[in-house]
């Protein structure tokens, strides 16, 4: 068949126009999002879980020493403080010296010990001169009792000068040593080299504590005071330690309300083992306790703000994440309590979040 070359190019825009006309592919779809095995590493999933509602009460206290654990150390004689061997804060061992003191008083004790261990020599020699003459008929049974009493006597005063030594810890000297009467810290010190000592006296030259436990005690406003029951948890932290909690519980209720402050105390017992807490340290209490009504519970640090409103992440799997908006009644530590949005059982990312939360509302 003959064609025209002429009607070549007419032909050709035909099949163009044919081709034009047949359908297109269709688009491939966006691809769903998919968690990838590292971010799957990286976060953390929750439970969501129906807890008691709780409240918390924030109180002001102080690190104090356990009562029961403290020993206070007063002078049994006066007289010029000659040494002090610790300082405030030292470990001691019980029987330890803490400081020595030249005493006129620890002087006389002595004179009287020699007294009266020669009082009993002569008593002891004049016994036996008549029991010697009640043995010859030169003397009566009554003498020879007189003498044995005297002896006695001698004797009992002996003792007794031993005793108030043995007491005082005086040896053969004018010297008084003070010594530790428990192992513990020296948690207060009132004296110093060269100090005169009164033998009247009534204040304590150191105090000394074991301090692997101790007390925080705490002022409740009047208007708390109902709050407050023995038990009740609580988180103590200090200026010292600010990123530590310390845990303990209230172990004891003062029931009578200080006149000036219109406070009642609680006291807190704390292990303290690690030895951080220090008496006088000022401590900031929180108390927690339960309001009444339970509420879906989910960690702090997975709720996500974002445009004035709050979220979280459910995950359902590594393709199925929704972005749920939850209303927050309150977050008390690392509890948020949510009024709606999510329900018990739920899972939440509660690290990393923000990462997954910007690859899905992008």
């Amino acid at each position: 068949m003959n064609i025209n070359k002429r009607h070549i190019p007419l032909l050709a825009l035909g099949f163009l126009a044919l081709a034009s006309c047949e359908p297109k592919p269709a688009q491939e779809e966006e691809k769903a999002f998919r968690l990838s095995d590292t971010m799957l590493s990286r976060i953390k999933l929750d439970s969501v879980v129906a807890q008691p509602v709780r409240n918390e009460m924030t109180l002001v206290g102080k690190v104090v020493a356990d009562e029961n654990r403290v020993i206070k150390v007063f002078p049994l004689v006066g007289g010029s403080v000659e040494e002090v061997k610790v300082e405030l804060g030292d470990y001691v061992r019980k029987g330890q010296t803490l400081a020595s003191i030249r005493s006129g008083e620890v002087a006389d004790l002595e004179r009287q010990s020699i007294q009266a261990n020669a009082d009993l020599l002569l008593a002891e020699k004049n016994l036996r001169v008549a029991q010697d003459l009640f043995e010859t008929k030169l003397n009566s049974q009554r003498e020879v009792i007189a003498a044995q009493k005297e002896v006695e006597q001698a004797q009992a005063e002996v003792n007794r000068i031993k005793e108030v030594s043995r007491i005082y810890g005086i040896g053969k000297s004018s010297i008084y040593t003070v010594k530790a009467p428990i192992d513990g810290y020296v948690i207060e010190k009132n004296v110093n080299r060269d100090m005169q000592l009164r033998s009247d006296n009534a204040d304590n030259l150191f105090t000394i504590g074991q301090i692997s436990e101790v007390w925080v005690l705490a002022n409740v406003n009047e208007s708390d005071i109902g709050r407050v029951k023995q038990g009740m948890e609580a988180s103590i932290k200090t200026l010292s330690y600010p990123d530590e909690e310390f845990k303990g519980h209230v172990d004891k209720i003062y029931t009578v309300l200080d006149p000036n402050t219109k406070a009642m105390t609680v006291r807190i017992r704390l292990d303290n083992k690690s030895m951080k807490l220090k008496p006088e340290m000022h401590a900031t209490v929180t108390l927690r306790y339960t309001a009444g009504g339970q509420l879906a519970t989910v960690p702090a640090n997975s709720i996500i703000f974002d445009r004035s409103k709050r979220f979280v992440l459910v995950y359902k799997g590594r393709s199925d994440i929704e972005t749920r908006e939850v209303d927050v009644l309150k977050s008390l530590g690392n509890v948020a309590y949510i009024n709606q949005g999510v329900k018990p059982g739920e899972k939440v990312i509660s690290k990393d979040q923000l990462l997954v939360y910007n690859a899905l509302n992008n």
